[in-house]
């Protein structure tokens, strides 16, 4: 049974919803973790994080736990509170962020450059977000291990200009990684925002480099990386909130790819649950 560690970040979620708001738990590598347990139920999805003692924390716990993900890598700290973040959504389903997130326990992860829990696993998943809250000598510590380590990496850049204390930092880590991924699921259009390219380029940079997996380009459907697979996408009918549209494409291709499928069967599976996710508003949608 492959044994796969999903690092990052969960946080307490607001959605605004009318007059409403409505309370959740997600972050990005923790939903891509649960649409990955989905998908694939016979895998092993660690989650590996760092929360505080408090009732959100438990919150978050319990959520990750019933989602059927493994929690006997997350960190408790006594005086740790996890970050929040409010989602607003255009009528078009365009999402808007804001985040209060500068103390969360998560910040804390890995700060003694210990990664010696990662020798458990089969394999890793990394985003951007889960690099930019950490320290930066950590992040180069965290690089050292990876290229000194056997474990295969799976990486999204999922960038957020804001976490990061410069570009040139977040250029050099993300560059770096791509380097040295095994399988990479970028999204075009951050890709295009941190290196400053078009969707030419950033199509032909990956498409000459990558090993394996899927450039994310949103409705056009996903561009094969590591072999030419050819297919017809289609979009979703009806984008009510694009939250957690790259994430679900990663869990559920990876889910699909770890399960035997082939790299073509595995993309359109990826695809189809992000279409499904963009039709419903927040970061999990129900089974």
């Amino acid at each position: 049974m492959k044994r796969v560690a999903c690092v990052g970040e969960a946080m307490i979620e607001l959605s605004l919803i009318g007059e409403n708001t409505q309370v959740s738990v997600a972050g990005d590598s923790l939903n891509t973790a649960i649409y990955l347990h989905r998908t694939a139920p016979k895998l092993r999805v660690d989650y590996i994080t760092c929360l505080g003692c408090d009732p959100f924390s438990a919150r978050i716990f319990d959520f990750i736990s019933q989602h059927g993900l493994g929690t006997s890598q997350i960190q408790r700290i006594s005086d740790g509170s996890p970050g929040l973040y409010g989602i607003t959504t255009s009528s078009e389903g365009e999402r808007s962020f804001t985040y209060w997130r500068n103390n969360s326990a998560a910040r804390q992860l890995f700060l003694d450059c210990d990664f010696s829990v990662l020798e458990n696993y089969d394999a890793v998943y990394l985003s951007g977000i889960s690099m930019a809250i950490l320290p930066h000598a950590v992040r180069l510590a965290l690089l050292e291990w990876l290229n000194g380590s056997a474990i295969e990496l799976i990486f999204d850049s999922n960038f957020r200009p804001r976490l990061w204390e410069s570009r040139q930092h977040s250029q050099e880590i993300i560059s770096a990684l791509w380097m040295r991924a095994d399988i990479a699921l970028p999204s075009i259009d951050d890709e295009m925002d941190l290196f400053s390219e078009t969707a030419d380029q950033v199509s032909t940079r990956f498409s000459s480099s990558a090993k394996a997996g899927a450039l994310k380009r949103g409705e056009q459907g996903p561009l094969s990386l590591g072999s030419e697979v050819f297919h017809d996408y289609y979009s979703a009918p009806n984008v009510v909130d694009t939250t957690a549209a790259g994430d679900s494409f990663n869990g559920g291709y990876l889910g699909a790819l770890f399960s035997g499928k082939t790299q073509a069967e595995a993309l359109i599976v990826g695809h189809n649950l992000a279409r499904a996710v963009v039709q419903y508003r927040g970061a999990i949608i129900p089974e």
